[in-house]
């Protein structure tokens, strides 16, 4: 096996394995490696719908080894430390690779000690988080029997931004289905300043949270969760000074000058996320500020700021974007222009990455809103579907294409270097 590579690329989720692909689509010569330890390949924007139990999460599921594009080499290992001054990764078990060009594209990881006592409440039975076990959701659903359901998410930048309010809507559907919703209080706590930045789609979600009769609380921020007795403490966040009178129908009460406490009977949250340990503590990583710790990149290439041939790809990356995969989607081309033409020794591209994300807001069981989106929180609708779909409203067509639409695009079309 070799120790050197053309093109290596650390990570073998949506971002590695779609690069390589375009990268070998366009020159098959390329010696081209991917470092990735797992054994899976998982579709996890489909874990919001196998947490509401309409989609088996089997089919969620790949063997890595078949989507590694052919001609790759897989390294089936970890990847421990970069070392961009020589070329060189290094790996847990197989030893130092080197390479002409590196791909960074780890995703990101959860930092379940990122909130207090988030570890162990993850291990009783009403908190739950589909970034982590989407089956488990499922179940709490399932024995819930009314009281405070709680939906949060860190002030981390997270996966899928939208992901918390998706389960939200689907469970309030699933609760009045049930017959509990009449005994319930569903609550979303969010750090942000609003459920949704895009003001295009804002209105609907607005109209969305209206309709279900959610409990907003903007400015909380998760920083500890008392599983022995079913709390979770936020940190309110709001400038200037507020007053707050707790509300009643919750139970919720305040501790000091700016902490709230509020029972739960059911708790979804996603975990705090932080860039794996391979970036944050390399010297490929921000050094201050609030990107400290992920992949430092142009925001229009995708290119190193200090490292001319090292590109990120994906979730690790710094950008003032939302981390889906949508997003891969229109960062991958970019990468493999820049990296086909500095290989070939060739002007560089004029590709850029404009910032473009999605977010599949499912509002219901049959209902979606396709928010499409890109830098400065510009709405970046598709125009084709854009002439057939207000994709600013609830749709029964954008459910079908968020059920089955998108997922055979990712494993057929994606993930093969089409797209």
């Amino acid at each position: 096996m070799y120790t050197h590579y053309h093109v290596l690329i650390i990570g073998g989720g949506t971002g590695g394995i779609m690069l390589a692909a375009k990268l070998r689509r366009e020159q098959k010569h390329l010696r081209i490696a991917i470092i990735e330890p797992s054994k899976d390949h998982w579709y996890q924007p489909a874990w919001t719908l196998v947490g509401a139990g309409t989609y088996d999460y089997p089919d969620t599921r790949r063997s890595e080894a078949s989507v590694i594009p052919e001609g790759v080499t897989w390294l089936q290992d970890l990847a421990t430390e970069i070392l961009p001054e020589t070329n060189t990764v290094r790996t847990e078990k197989s030893g130092d690779y080197n390479y002409d060009f590196l791909v960074v594209a780890t995703g990101a990881k959860y930092d379940l000690d990122g909130i207090e006592g988030l570890r162990e409440a993850l291990k009783t039975p009403n908190v739950c988080s589909n970034y982590i076990d989407p089956r488990k959701t499922w179940g709490v659903l399932l024995n819930f029997k009314g009281g405070n359901a709680v939906f949060t998410q860190p002030t981390t930048p997270i996966k899928c931004g939208g992901a918390p309010q998706k389960i939200m809507y689907l469970s309030d559907d699933y609760f009045r289905k049930t017959g509990v919703r009449g005994k319930s209080n569903i609550i979303f706590a969010t750090p942000g300043s609003t459920i949704f930045g895009v003001k295009e789609f804002l209105g609907t979600l607005q109209e969305v949270v209206k309709r279900k009769e959610i409990i907003v609380r903007t400015f909380y921020s998760p920083v500890r969760i008392d599983s022995a007795r079913n709390e979770i403490h936020f940190k309110r966040m709001q400038p200037g000074e507020q007053v707050f009178t707790p509300d009643e129908r919750l139970q919720e009460r305040s501790e000091g000058a700016d902490t709230v406490v509020i029972p739960y009977n059911m708790l979804h949250l996603a975990p705090p996320h932080v860039a794996p340990d391979v970036v944050r503590n390399s010297p490929l990583a921000v050094a201050e500020g609030p990107n400290k710790g992920w992949l430092d990149v142009d925001m229009h290439t995708l290119q190193h700021k200090r490292y001319s041939n090292i590109y990120g790809v994906g979730d690790v990356s710094a950008l003032p974007t939302g981390k889906t995969g949508a997003a891969i989607r229109k960062q991958a081309p970019v990468v493999a222009a820049h990296l086909l033409a500095q290989i070939s020794h060739k002007r560089q591209s004029d590709k850029k990455y404009e910032g473009y994300s999605s977010c599949p807001f499912i509002t219901g069981y049959g209902k979606m809103v396709l928010a499409e989106f890109k830098y400065d929180n510009l709405r970046d609708s598709d125009p084709l579907i854009s002439k057939f779909v207000d994709t600013t409203k609830e749709q029964y067509s954008m459910w079908l294409l968020k059920k089955y639409g998108l997922p055979w695009m990712y494993w057929n079309l994606m993930l093969k270097g089409i797209m």
